[in-house]
């Protein structure tokens, strides 16, 4: 088997409602996001012969998906109030709401499900909230 793997940074704050301890107050991240796409066979065409995947295609679908999380505040739908939320906008502040608590977690599984979306054939997701803290989400079995 083929692997082949891109990865995209971003930073941006966030917080985890509910959690009681540090994490409950917003704070920051430098995200890693680690895409790896496998493949048995090689491309046979002319253009993408004996590759799995043109790696700018693959870096920039990744790139299409943290650009818009860089450098903003990432929350769960319904962890602020309506006049939070509304008191940032009008700051001017970028504010990325998600329909899930935004953990390292859940984001291999968000990027994951993205790529696909894509038409990208992942493998797996890594994600990294510190140099020494992820989480890998795949869909391959074991």
């Amino acid at each position: 088997m083929y692997i082949i793997k891109t990865e995209q940074s971003f930073d941006s704050a966030h917080f985890l409602s509910g959690y009681k301890g540090k994490c409950s107050n917003i704070h920051g991240h430098r995200w890693k996001v680690v895409a790896r796409i496998a493949a048995q066979n090689l491309e046979k065409g002319d253009q993408m012969r004996d590759m799995v995947l043109d790696f700018g295609d693959f870096k920039e679908a990744l790139k299409s998906l943290t650009e818009p999380l860089d450098h903003s505040l990432i929350y769960e739908t319904g962890s602020l109030k309506e006049s939070t939320v509304k008191a940032l906008l009008d700051e001017g502040f970028s504010l990325n709401e998600m329909p899930f608590r935004p953990t390292a977690e859940q984001f291999s599984r968000y990027f994951y499900d993205k790529l696909r979306e894509l038409s990208m054939p992942v493998y797996d997701v890594t994600v990294y909230e510190t140099p020494t803290n992820s989480s890998t989400y795949t869909e391959a079995s074991l």
